[in-house]
């Protein structure tokens, strides 16, 4: 391929489409049958085999009051994830997601998705951390689970779905930036192919973002290495804001060391937590729900144990996760999967010994901020709610907020579909096939192939690993389980002479064949976008809600802080904007004292 140069936009390649998806993981395949099935021209990008998505780890469960163990209902699951949220998430959005939970958790069901059953017939349910009975009086059965590969059933059963309605995808491409016309319309994305490095126009009518997280930004992660935060770095180039960044969920059951998941399932199924003393800690900590509390809370209690010297193993730095009480039968049968990540990567069997576990950076409650359509909300002209004609978002990269400032286990997978769904629903109700394309500016990809055109012409700088670990490690030293003033401050200074680093940086092979450090290079920059996010929301709110523990602030303070954040790339720049607390049907929750 020829080196790109500029004002070559004219001459690229162009596809059009009437959808464009970004990501094809949970959110994206479920967005993409939608649309594929009412008979629309859909493309799906993704970086990896579509089956390869982040989704394909999740283990433990989809959450649905369907009441199959024992008796549940909506109106409990929507309190469950206001309180888990720390009263941070919109009432109007959980109410609408816990509603669609039975009937989305069907709907795969009749897809074909191999629930585990009860000898009944019915889904199987385990207890999961915060999920209770009769507004938190007990334990209750919520999670419809595939052993602990529920996030593998469900991608591979929508994968099948979609080769079904003819979704075209294109494999191993990446996006690297939205096209937005004069009035600010998103008209599709300028893309790479990343085997041959060829730039690409794909116009859509619709564009939808389902690019996942960004854990990657954490030294300690149980995230993929795809998970680079592409969708907000894009929102961000394009002067759009990043909701709640500051909210990073610690999943409290990383295996020590490595940070490969154990699910939240290994404790509801019965699995303990213990310290050095052999003691089961939690119930010091959450004497009603144990170890089954949120993960928030279940993370700071574990933290606080390491700190105050009652970890195990030589550097007392880890707890174990006790599981072989609960028989080789019922480890082998519902948890399979976990027993071979503890032999391959803690080398213990945990029908024999426990596994030893540490908290470990695990999901992002914020993101781009849409409505329960998936329309990108962006505040213009004093209308807060303002929507991006074009543009949505759906899945982890979004931020509706249905999680707040701590999300519920299983409501991840849930979200999944039901925001997918719904993003579809809405894009085929525009009836966009008898619509035309707007108009595409001259130089709608100028901008992506100025970077390209950059990267392709350094002749020195540093590495692009160099820079990207450093950035890891920054947000793991100053932006971790707890904070304080200080570490914030000093993080925000490195992290921005990190943004400056990464704007030097060397690629030593210029081949555009399969060169992988070209593709990192552009990861780099969303990675780097997704940190100042991050750090920069993290140090200007002053309290400690949910994920965000700071020591200086140790108390929520709903007075000051009971809004969202909403950060932008130009100059750092935060504004904010409040918290819905109106429900669609049923009265408000009253922010209380979150205890368990």
């Amino acid at each position: 391929m020829a080196e790109l140069q500029l004002n070559q936009t004219r001459n690229l390649p162009r596809r059009r489409f009437d959808a464009v998806i970004v990501g094809a993981g949970g959110s994206g395949m479920r967005c993409s049958l939608q649309l594929a099935e009412a008979g629309m021209n859909v493309a799906v990008l993704s970086k990896v085999f579509p089956t390869r998505s982040h989704t394909v780890a999740a283990q433990g469960g989809i959450g649905a009051s369907l009441g199959n163990m024992s008796e549940d209902n909506w109106y409990w699951h929507m309190f469950d994830t206001i309180k888990g949220s720390d009263y941070l998430g919109d009432q109007d959005a959980i109410e609408f997601m816990c509603r669609e939970a039975p009937k989305v958790v069907y709907e795969l069901e009749h897809f074909g998705m191999p629930f585990d059953r009860n000898p009944d017939g019915t889904i199987y349910q385990r207890p999961f951390g915060g999920h209770t009975a009769n507004l938190g009086e007990k334990p209750v059965q919520r999670a419809c689970a595939a052993a602990d590969r529920t996030g593998h059933a469900l991608l591979h059963t929508l994968y099948q779905r979609n080769v079904r309605a003819r979704t075209q995808f294109f494999v191993e491409w990446m996006a690297l930036d939205i096209i937005r016309d004069s009035e600010g319309a998103c008209v599709g994305v300028v893309a790479l192919e990343m085997e041959s490095g060829e730039v690409m126009v794909l116009e859509a009518k619709a564009t939808v973002f389902a690019t996942g997280g960004a854990g990657r930004i954490w030294a300690a992660s149980t995230n993929a290495f795809i998970n680079t935060g592409d969708g907000m770095g894009m929102a961000a180039r394009a002067g759009l804001p990043l909701e709640d960044m500051e909210f990073w969920q610690f999943h409290p059951t990383g295996v020590a060391g490595a940070g490969v998941l154990i699910t939240e399932g290994v404790r509801g199924e019965g699995g303990i937590l213990l310290n050095c003393n052999g003691e089961r800690f939690m119930e010091r900590y959450a004497p009603t729900l144990k170890d089954l509390a949120p993960r928030d809370f279940v993370s700071r209690s574990m933290d606080q144990e390491i700190k105050e010297g009652r970890g195990c193993g030589p550097n007392k730095d880890y707890v174990l996760l006790k599981l072989d009480h609960l028989g080789a039968e019922k480890i082998l049968k519902k948890l399979p999967s976990i027993r071979e990540i503890a032999i391959k990567f803690a080398n213990v069997d945990p029908i024999k010994e426990p596994i030893p576990v540490v908290p470990t950076i695990h999901y992002q409650m914020g993101g781009i901020p849409t409505n329960i359509h998936g329309q990108v909300v962006a505040p213009k002209g004093g209308n807060p709610n303002a929507v991006v004609d074009g543009l949505y978002a759906i899945g982890e990269c979004a931020c509706v907020s249905v999680h707040g400032a701590n999300r519920l286990g299983t409501n991840s997978l849930l979200d999944l579909v039901v925001f997918g769904r719904a993003a579809g629903n809405f894009i085929v109700e525009q009836n966009l096939q008898a619509a035309s394309h707007r108009h595409l500016p001259e130089n709608a990809a100028d901008p992506s192939l100025e970077r390209l055109a950059k990267l392709d012409a350094s002749t020195q700088g540093e590495k692009v690993q160099d820079v990207a670990n450093d950035i890891r490690n920054t947000m793991q030293n100053f932006c971790g389980v707890f904070r304080t003033s200080e570490l914030l401050s000093e993080g925000v200074s490195k992290i921005d002479e990190l943004a400056e680093r990464a704007n030097a940086i060397h690629i030593a092979d210029k081949s555009k064949v399969f060169n992988t450090a070209r593709v990192e290079a552009l990861e780099l920059a969303n990675l780097v976008e997704t940190a100042r996010a991050t750090i920069v929301s993290a140090e200007a709110r002053k309290e400690s809600r949910g994920a965000h523990a700071h020591r200086d602030f140790p108390d929520r303070d709903d007075a000051q802080w009971m809004r969202h954040s909403l950060w932008y790339s130009d100059n750092n720049r935060l504004d904010y904007k409040p918290v819905n607390l109106k429900p669609l049907t049923v009265e408000t929750f009253q922010p209380k004292k979150r205890t368990f």
